[in-house]
């Protein structure tokens, strides 16, 4: 289902994966109006320049998404929320405990919204295992969901997989943003290993995807985002 009170075009989120911040100029504006939600995160971090980017795209209305992953003792991750809740982000994510995710929330401002990260797409059962985790994935995702909306986080960083079942425990109290989206269900994933469609994904009930590689790597990536906006403006009409 199509949830809460948020512009279409905003609901698709751009994942910004490339290795400068000269490249993601110059495909932002390629992109034009056609994204209006851009994801930075930490290989743009890496490159230098990732504050001035954040001000590029500000300076051109464009909403950004700070995939930063946030994970260290929680004065840390206070300090550093709160930081970058004065230069003008609209989200953030925290990939850690509640006391972590309790600090960023206490930190955030009046702006920032502050997202905890449940299991990363690139996750399935088997490496579950590895990291010594005893559970499901299904399980694992609930069980961080709850955490994040009893530490005071705005959202969670979900698979469309798993957000009905997350859904029935925290109703519409939490944003859900998903990752791993691709077009079409046979599409190769890459490293992703739990995607949905765009379809599936706001069925299920996700408020934003984030969809990188299909537009990046497409031939025309405007006319990809454009399409990818066409199928969400579809879910968005029929409810």
């Amino acid at each position: 289902m199509i949830h809460k009170d948020i512009p279409a075009r905003d609901r698709l989120i751009f994942a910004m994966d490339v290795p400068s911040c000269d490249r993601a100029k110059a495909l932002a504006t390629e992109l034009g109006d056609a994204v209006t939600f851009y994801k930075i995160g930490l290989e743009l971090m890496m490159s230098g320049g990732y504050f001035d980017l954040l001000d590029w795209f500000l300076a051109r209305d464009k909403k950004v998404f700070c995939d930063l992953k946030f994970f260290d003792i929680p004065a840390t991750v206070g300090s550093a929320v709160r930081s970058l809740g004065d230069r003008g982000a609209a989200f953030v994510t925290v990939h850690g405990n509640r006391s972590m995710m309790e600090a960023a929330a206490r930190n955030k401002g009046n702006t920032l919204k502050v997202l905890g990260v449940t299991v990363l797409t690139s996750l399935d059962r088997g490496d579950l295992d590895d990291l010594g985790f005893d559970c499901t994935v299904g399980d694992l995702v609930l069980s961080r969901a709850k955490q994040c909306l009893e530490s005071g986080c705005d959202g969670v960083i979900s698979s469309g997989l798993e957000v009905p079942r997350l859904r029935e425990f925290v109703d519409e109290k939490l944003l859900v943003v998903a990752p791993g989206i691709r077009p079409v269900d046979n599409k190769p994933a890459g490293d992703q290993k739990r995607v949905v469609t765009v379809e599936t994904a706001f069925r299920n009930g996700c408020d934003y995807v984030v969809v990188g590689r299909p537009i990046r790597d497409a031939e025309n990536p405007r006319a990809a985002a454009e399409g990818i906006q066409a199928r969400i403006a579809e879910q968005a009409g029929s409810r």
